[in-house]
């Protein structure tokens, strides 16, 4: 029975309700890779036999199948990036006020800090704890998708101006989400995430910890166009690679296929397992031998959520650039290099695009209004390899929940499909 683009964009669904933390991200791909035959390495593991291998640090995953594939075959590298704008635990989390429990955050990345507000929240991420010897710690994932934690807007009726003035939000004395009553708290927090954990208060060490929207993603408009769910950018790009590469390992190709997802892109990929990092340089010069590989063919695919022309304000998107939900995948193209995509590399992607039967889209920016940015100038300077930024066309990118097409993400994977085989 073939696959429609719906059972994609379900599977992205599930992939996503998955993946409420950049860890518990890396997990859902470890485990479908894992599935085909993939093996994990560690960092200091020595060159292995040709095979399917992968190797995960925290929030990051490189993975890559050398099998049945030529000593210098090329690469062909999907990039995408495992972590979403969210709202973070800090250090010392526990603060009462008038009679209620409140959690202390720190704002990362840059969401639109209103759609968090009157949302029901869970908490997930990475616990370090003791490991019975006292000098041993071991990690521990946590997930908790009870509503546990709210952040409530104030009533109309106490800042009538705000329909006509807008929410202005500060970040520090507004955002602290609403966990509890009464009026002292201290430990609290570290006693939940010592049971979530299922250790004891005394064995927490430090935490990764955020708060994540519990509603699960979902198919949404009249005849299931649209998919609605809370970090599209840029699971949906993880799950297609994800995909992509699970398809490709069973192909005969002459390219080798690699998956590379990092974290931290959202405050700059200025870390270990960042794009800007040590890790993908590493695992290409100690497990793919970048150097005897041929570099002129080889490219890295950095993928990453483009923005939809807004029904509501198209004047903030350049008149002869529309984008489109449904309308295929979106090449990313800045002159000042904010993107990292060239005319090669996007006569290249336009070819595989032909063959897979997919239609492109391209975004610019306006002239008058400043280009975000991805992974991919990163990427193509530690690489020195050639890098396309495209991906799918979404709304209300960096909400606490966001939207996209629901035959997208499809037409995306079949595309990475296209160049990681070809």
């Amino acid at each position: 029975m073939s696959t429609t683009a719906n059972d994609r964009a379900l599977d992205l669904c599930r992939y996503v309700d998955a993946s409420p933390s950049p860890y518990h991200a890396v997990q859902e791909s470890i485990r479908r890779l894992t599935a085909v035959g993939f093996t994990e390495l560690h960092l200091d593991d020595p060159p292995t036999s040709p095979g399917r291998r992968f190797l995960r640090s925290g929030g990051a995953l490189v993975a890559w199948s050398t099998e049945d594939r030529p000593i210098d075959a090329p690469v062909r590298i999907v990039a995408a990036h495992t972590d979403s704008p969210n709202l973070r635990v800090k250090p010392r989390p526990d603060h009462a006020d008038h009679g209620f429990q409140r959690v202390a955050v720190e704002v990362y990345g840059s969401p639109l800090l209103n759609s968090w507000l009157d949302r029901d929240l869970g908490l997930s991420g990475r616990v370090m704890v003791r490991d019975g010897d006292p000098s041993t710690v071991r990690e521990v994932l946590i997930r908790e998708d009870r509503p546990v934690a709210r952040i409530p807007q104030l009533a109309i009726h106490l800042d009538r101006g705000v329909n006509e003035n807008g929410l202005v939000l500060d970040p520090q004395s507004d955002l602290a989400p609403v966990v509890g009553l009464g009026d002292k708290n201290l430990g609290s927090f570290e006693r939940i995430l010592a049971d979530l954990a299922g250790v004891d208060t005394t064995d927490v060490l430090a935490w990764d910890a955020m708060f994540h929207e519990v509603v699960s993603a979902t198919l949404a408009g009249l005849n299931g166009e649209f998919v609605s769910a809370p970090r599209l950018d840029d699971l949906l790009s993880c799950h297609a690679g994800t995909e992509a590469l699970v398809a490709a390992s069973d192909a005969a190709s002459a390219v080798v296929p690699v998956l590379a997802l990092f974290d931290h892109e959202e405050v700059g990929s200025q870390s270990p397992t960042g794009a800007a990092g040590p890790l993908l340089p590493r695992v290409l010069s100690r497990h793919l031998g970048q150097t005897e590989r041929l570099i002129d063919s080889s490219l890295v695919l950095s993928v990453d959520g483009a923005h939809c022309t807004h029904p509501s304000r198209s004047h903030r998107h350049d008149p002869e650039h529309s984008v489109r939900l449904n309308a295929g995948p979106v090449l990313k193209i800045n002159a000042q290099a904010r993107y990292a995509s060239d005319a090669p590399g996007l006569a290249t992607v336009r070819l595989a695009a032909e063959r897979a039967g997919i239609s492109l889209q391209s975004f610019v920016s306006r002239n008058d209004m400043a280009c975000g940015s991805t992974i991919g100038p990163a990427l193509s300077t530690r690489t020195g390899l050639r890098t396309v930024d495209l991906g799918v066309a979404q709304l209300a990118m960096h909400s606490a929940r966001e939207f996209c097409g629901s035959s997208d993400p499809g037409d995306l994977r079949t595309l990475l499909l296209e160049l990681l085989t070809y």
